[in-house]
């Protein structure tokens, strides 16, 4: 089975994104196990973006890497104000040069590296944009709080209400995209600076050829900042009366 799968994948041309911040714990067991995904596959290029939010090791392990490793390229980008900003610099990198495919997703095992084998494949059968789910059946959400839970399901079931969507799940943050629908939002001017920037990106592309995939969370924070969930409800009463609004 996974002789097969690097044989679908051989000659794809993708990358995928992923912020880091504070990561040096697990920085080598992550990087591993992201390049043994490169190693099957035999293609891939990762775009490590880092900014100010890290005060630990994390920019030098990310140096250090991209200068054994030419899979790897660091984005060191200090005029970041928030998350929003080191996702859509990482798209622009990717982006400008020239990958097919285009995956979005966080480090420190948050999201599994082992994963990103099946977003890519589901992207080359035809689908625009997919979509990975914590609550499908065969996804799950793991070690985290019950208020992070409450979160990421209510925000799901009121983003669905209120703005027409239906999706699973409207608050993750692990997703693939073709170039095509990556230059498409990176013309949009995001209103989003926290969270809810994973649902506003879901809500803009709710027209085009999705797919929804079960991926399995672990939350490695389990608080939200107080103004990362008013900035989420600012954003959702905006799209609720910007319905029409979409990529």
């Amino acid at each position: 089975m996974q002789s097969n799968k690097s044989t679908m994948l051989e000659g794809i041309d993708w990358a995928v994104v992923i912020p880091l911040a504070n990561e040096a714990e697990s920085f080598d067991s992550f990087i591993r196990e992201l390049a043994g995904v490169l190693d099957t596959t035999r293609s891939g290029q990762v775009y490590l973006v880092v900014d100010k939010a890290s005060k630990d090791s994390t920019l030098d392990l990310c140096k250090g890497l991209s200068s054994k490793d030419n899979r790897f390229t660091t984005i060191w980008e200090p005029r970041n104000t928030n998350v929003v900003d080191a996702y859509l610099r990482g798209y622009r990198e990717a982006f400008k040069n020239g990958h097919q495919l285009i995956v979005e997703m966080d480090g420190g095992f948050s999201h599994e590296p082992k994963a990103l084998p099946l977003i890519l494949e589901t992207l080359c059968k035809g689908y625009e944009c997919v979509f990975g789910s914590r609550f499908i059946t065969g996804g799950s959400m793991e070690e985290t709080s019950r208020y992070r839970l409450f979160l990421s399901k209510g925000g799901t079931l009121v983003a669905n209400a209120l703005l027409g969507t239906r999706m699973k799940d409207m608050t993750s943050g692990f997703q693939g995209f073709h170039r095509s629908i990556v230059g498409q939002f990176l013309d949009h001017d995001f209103i989003s600076k926290g969270h809810f920037y994973q649902t506003e990106l879901r809500f803009l592309l709710r027209k085009k050829r999705y797919v929804e995939i079960p991926i399995h969370y672990k939350a490695t924070s389990g608080t939200v900042s107080g103004y990362s969930v008013f900035n989420s409800l600012y954003c959702l009463l905006y799209y609720c009366l910007h319905r029409n609004t979409g990529i």
